[in-house]
């Protein structure tokens, strides 16, 4: 597993991958190796699940609504409660922009790669990190279906191990100590799990020593992994 780390000019798209070999790619493929899908998350999926922005509405509007009732306990008019509750709106509005603005920054500087060998994940906003995770690094992979899109989330094998605060908000919440990064907030996830597997089981395959390794989806009702496909192991 290797990270690169680059400066990523923000105001200027056209100079954005300008310290690339390719979009999203810290050196050109070598021979053999093929692109299979490239792509970011979507912003506003990566709002709602990374930054909880629907969470807020609700906080906000309760916010509101215990003003607006407050006044009018106070003795207020109706007007002058919608008046104190009105005086709220512009911090609200900023808050959310900002969020907003902090989630379109990092879908756009953010590029995940599958090719036939490993995924790429180029991460960061303002200090632009490449991980490369090679399929022999990659334990297994799980799909989470959340509303019109959807995560991937890749378990690590062997003791490498990704520090989360550079890898959030691209990593499984909660897993700190053991971290998994996670190709987030993607509309087109199932087609994309499904490309993934089928490079790992290829990649499985053509190994001299096949280790058994599960590709699951992983099912959020119970937060188990489903098994979709278990190489089996094979002596050289």
């Amino acid at each position: 597993m290797k990270a690169v780390a680059t400066s990523v000019n923000l105001l200027a798209p056209a100079h954005e991958h300008e310290f690339e070999a390719a979009p999203g790619l810290p050196e050109a493929l070598p021979a053999g190796e093929v692109q299979l899908w490239q792509g970011r998350p979507d912003a506003v999926l990566l709002g709602r699940q990374a930054l909880h922005l629907d969470a807020l509405l609700v906080y906000f509007a309760m916010l509101l609504a215990w003003r607006g009732i407050g006044s009018v306990y106070d003795g207020a008019s109706p007007g002058q409660a919608l008046m104190a509750m009105a005086g709220m709106l512009p911090l609200i509005t900023l808050a959310l922009a900002l969020l907003s603005t902090i989630a379109w920054l990092m879908a756009r500087t953010t590029v995940y790669t599958i090719t036939n060998k490993r995924v790429v994940m180029r991460v960061g906003v303002v200090l632009s990190i490449t991980f490369n995770l090679p399929f022999a690094q990659i334990g297994s992979a799980g799909l989470r279906r959340r509303g019109r899109g959807g995560d991937i989330v890749l378990s690590l094998c062997g003791t490498d191990n990704i520090a989360y605060a550079h890898l959030w908000p691209h990593a499984r919440p909660w897993r700190v100590r053991r971290t998994q990064p996670m190709l987030r907030g993607l509309v087109d996830a199932q087609a994309v799990a499904q490309t993934l597997a089928s490079a790992l089981q290829q990649a499985e395959a053509a190994r001299e020593v096949l280790p058994l390794r599960a590709v699951g989806a992983v099912d959020t009702r119970r937060g188990a992994p489903t098994q979709l496909a278990r190489p089996r192991a094979q002596a050289a």
